[in-house]
């Protein structure tokens, strides 16, 4: 073949992959070889793949292929979370139904995702929305609710109007539905919830362990599980009997209170209202907005004045107005605040509406410190409190807490802002939940031998509502416990429950009495390696560090973390088109004119060229890549992928880029025909001059491949075998020791190449002669005494003054020549007692550490 045909080559290679079960767990494998565990976040099966799938899975693939060369057991798999409303939403559409959608969908995606080439162990594919799956996770919950972690109860939730069903606060963006876009209202209803505050500290105090997650990542999920340092204060409500019980991390802004507030939902605001329509009129607008603190934010603040006051603890005879606000909500704290306007926006917007005082109590500058139209939050020292006048905040809080506990009015306590995750979902597209509630015993576990609890298929979807409620049988049965009438629930699981334990179910996937075998958990578990979106940094994966520790709580596990190391993908980009009327063109439909402007390919008609933005159906933005893989082949695709950007960081699509990835693999089969494969590689050992030169760069390049693999830079580590490639092209050979040396470097070359580009190497790994498949070769391992560099004397100085020099190779890492710097012994004495501001490097020539 003296052209590279990809499309023919690319298919040859899938299947001899398959057919010789290269991807395939040995399970007869020695139990203490080494494990490589790697997994990219599974898709929902919507029936096309994107260019965000093809990045994430090439890079999870790319390190499947690394490690199984390097004599690992790789555990890399894939399945479809396949629950979910769109699935719902489609059936209705195309009046089908959501299994038969779903189940036509997973088919159609495997073959494009077989198409890519991945290293996939097809064996242990899952999908959540079979019995066989879901099964295993009822099971799990009646553990959950023998265990003190399931319970259900009365709350407060964000119903979507739109999906009819309840969202939790991680569900809700802008106020809105993640899936349908709808305002999202504040409703009461009996819901099933799993107790993920019980483990806050612990999901807090594991983050440090996390040391291969992004800091991003372990921040955000700080933020979120929101621990907090204060006080619980019991105010006197003046002509009751009851008090006001108060959360408040700022004990120390009590002489700034101004009022108090309670949500629409507080038991207290409820009692006011059996007697008040116009209370009952507040409280019914107030659960038009949702329960997330997003949504609470955006709504401008609106109160109702109860007419009751609240006795002040501190300043005899002061009374607090005590309103009913719509920025107070049941979920946090206990459902009620005291206000200090001065120091806190919202409440200081609420204070402004309303005409009530502001008072500034903490001052950056000292008396006679005002605060207008921006609260002031920042630290200082305690003015107009009395007592505390003259304190840091920090002082203030400590002894607003002691006064408090003299005076049996409060105590000092820990909060945290995480809620307990609510698991009931009104649809049918999801697990059901194996409940039965019977008059006489409540609400009743399924039997185990009677799981699963399956979902019916003479479903119909066009009432609104919960088709699994309104079905006219399914939910009719007996009570296991008395042999009654009962009714089954007809609530399902929010889709993050099959999310949040799939990654353990891969170990185990055909284990049909269980979810998985404990054994085979500990030998893979935890991932060492999980590829996906920073998006799921607070949902998907909070919970699944939850589900882990609720599991290891009932015995499955005997492990906590889920996931060792992760990576956040980038987003893949495109430029955006719109036409003059405003509507979106794909790139396709989009020519640019020998003057550089846009026009559309079919009308002619002016187009303007928007930014580059995440690829999106919404904007047209986007690429198939079905449509790229049938042009240039999927290692065109793969390589792209990978080349012009670190992972973690966004990727910018272009036609300029992709074709010249498309030319490198021209360039590179043709350079197979330019090598002389009988060339003998024992001589390579005598290598001298150019010969020795290009012999150097190939182990070099081999040692700086294989570090900067194990540190995920795929973008570094395709430019350096790229960068070899190059010389290869230019190499000039005169003699047996040139040829031999040429051809150790471009079969390293290869070699290097076959995570990232599997086909194209495996098809020049054969015309070269080799009778075993690459997939199963060992990795090139780079030759120490080839690595030895020229170094050059390097000044080091601080604050410009010279204090020593250090011998380091030529060309060093920028990192590595500062770590080295700080390391010596005179650099530490004349740091002693200073702070590094910054270290400016100068390649081969100064180091110079600024510090003050």
């Amino acid at each position: 073949m003296t052209e590279y045909n990809a499309s023919v080559i690319e298919s040859k290679w899938q299947e001899k992959w398959e057919s010789a079960g290269s991807f395939k767990i040995d399970e007869n494998s020695d139990s203490n070889s080494k494990k490589y565990y790697v997994l990219e976040m599974f898709p929902y099966p919507s029936g096309k793949i994107h260019m965000g799938h093809l990045r994430n899975y090439t890079i999870g693939d790319v390190m499947a292929r690394f490690k199984l060369s390097q004599g690992f057991d790789v555990l890399h798999p894939m399945g479809w979370d396949a629950f979910g409303l769109p699935a719902e939403n489609a059936a209705i559409k195309n009046n089908s139904h959501p299994a038969k959608w779903t189940y036509q969908n997973i088919e159609s995606m495997r073959e494009q995702l077989k198409s890519i080439g991945l290293s996939y162990d097809w064996d242990r594919e899952i999908a959540t929305c079979s019995p066989d799956y879901y099964k295993h996770e009822q099971k799990m919950f009646i553990d959950f609710l023998d265990n003190g972690i399931a319970y259900r109860k009365e709350a407060e939730v964000n119903w979507d109007p739109v999906d009819n069903t309840v969202l939790a606060n991680e569900q809700v963006v802008d106020g809105r539905g993640w899936r349908s876009g709808a305002l999202i209202e504040r409703k009461k209803l009996n819901q099933w919830f799993l107790k993920i505050t019980d483990f806050a500290e612990d999901l807090l105090q594991g983050l440090d362990e996390l040391k291969d997650w992004p800091e991003k990542v372990r921040s955000m999920q700080e933020r979120w599980i929101g621990k907090s340092n204060g006080a619980q204060i019991f105010f006197d409500i003046k002509g009751r009997e009851d008090k006001l019980e108060v959360y408040t991390t700022r004990p120390d802004t009590l002489f700034g209170a101004s009022f108090c507030a309670i949500a629409a939902g507080h038991p207290l605001a409820q009692e006011l209202a059996e007697n008040n329509e116009e209370l009952q009129k507040f409280i019914k607008k107030c659960n038009k907005i949702g329960v997330s603190e997003e949504a609470i934010e955006k709504a401008e603040k609106k109160g109702f004045d109860t007419g009751l006051k609240i006795a002040h603890p501190f300043i005899e005879g002061a009374e607090l107005s005590l309103y009913v606000a719509n920025f107070v909500l049941m979920g946090y704290g206990t459902g009620a605040v005291f206000a200090c306007p001065a120091h806190d926006q919202r409440d200081l917007d609420f204070a402004r509406k309303y005409s009530l005082p502001v008072r500034a109590v903490v001052s950056p500058s000292g008396e006679g410190f005002e605060v207008e139209n921006e609260a002031y939050t920042g630290d200082g020292k305690m003015i107009n409190s009395d007592f505390l006048n003259g304190m840091s905040v920090e002082d203030a809080k400590a002894e607003a807490i002691k006064r408090l506990k003299a005076q049996n009015m409060g105590e000092e306590t820990v909060n945290y802002r995480l809620r307990d995750w609510g698991i009931s979902r009104q649809r049918y597209w999801g697990c059901p939940i194996p409940i039965i509630y019977c008059e006489t015993c409540g609400a009743v576990p399924v039997p185990e031998q009677d799981l699963p609890v399956e979902l019916p298929e003479d479903v119909t979807f066009d009432k609104t509502g919960n088709p699994l409620d309104l079905h006219p049988t399914w939910k009719h049965t007996n009570c296991p416990s008395c042999g009654k009438a009962a009714q089954r629930e007809t609530d399902t699981f929010d889709t993050f429950f099959e999310s949040s334990w799939y990654f353990a179910r891969y170990c185990s996937p055909k284990n049909a009495d269980i979810g998985f075998d404990k054994a085979d958990a500990e030998k893979w578990l935890p991932v060492d390696s999980y590829i996906g979106g920073i998006e799921h940094a607070v949902l998907h994966l909070l919970y699944s560090r939850f589900f882990t520790r609720a599991l290891n709580k009932c015995g499955y596990l005997n492990i906590k973390e889920p996931f060792k190391g992760l990576l956040t993908q980038g987003m893949v980009c495109h430029v955006s088109y719109k036409d003059e009327n405003g509507n979106w063109l794909y790139p396709e439909e989009v020519i640019q004119k020998d003057d550089g402007s846009f026009a559309c390919k079919e009308t002619g008609e002016k187009v303007t060229q928007g930014r580059s933005e995440k690829m999106s159906k919404s904007k047209n933005n986007t690429v198939d890549p079905a449509g790229i893989i049938n042009r240039f082949g999927a290692d065109t695709g793969r390589l792209f992928m990978l080349s012009d950007s670190p992972p973690e960081r966004d990727l910018e699509w272009t036609d300029s880029g992709i074709e010249g990835c498309s030319k490198y693999l021209s360039r590179l089969w043709n350079l197979l025909h330019k090598i002389d494969k009988s060339a003998d590689l024992s001589l390579a050992e005598k290598a001298q001059g150019k010969a020795l030169n290009l012999r150097s760069k190939t182990h070099k390049t081999i040692a700086n491949v294989t570090n900067n693999l194990e540190k995920f830079h795929l973008n570094k580590a395709v430019a350096l075998i790229r960068e070899l490639t190059n010389e290869l092209e230019k190499f000039k050979t005169s003699d047996d020791i040139e040829q031999s040396v040429q051809l150790e470097a471009f079969e390293s070359a290869i070699r290097l190449l076959n995570p990232m580009l599997p086909h194209i190497t495996e098809e020049i790994w054969l015309a070269l002669g080799n009778d075993n498949m690459l997939v199963k070769n060992s990795w090139p391992v780079a030759d120490s005494k080839l690595l030895l560099d020229e170094k050059v004397t390097i000044a080091v100085q601080v604050n410009g003054k010279l204090r020593t020099t250090l011998e380091l190779v030529k060309d060093i890492d920028k990192a590595e020549a500062e770590k080295l710097a700080l390391e010596s012994e005179s650099i530490k004495s004349a740091l002693q007692g200073k702070e590094i501001r910054k270290i400016i490097v100068v390649p081969n020539r100064i180091i110079n550490v600024v510090a003050a």
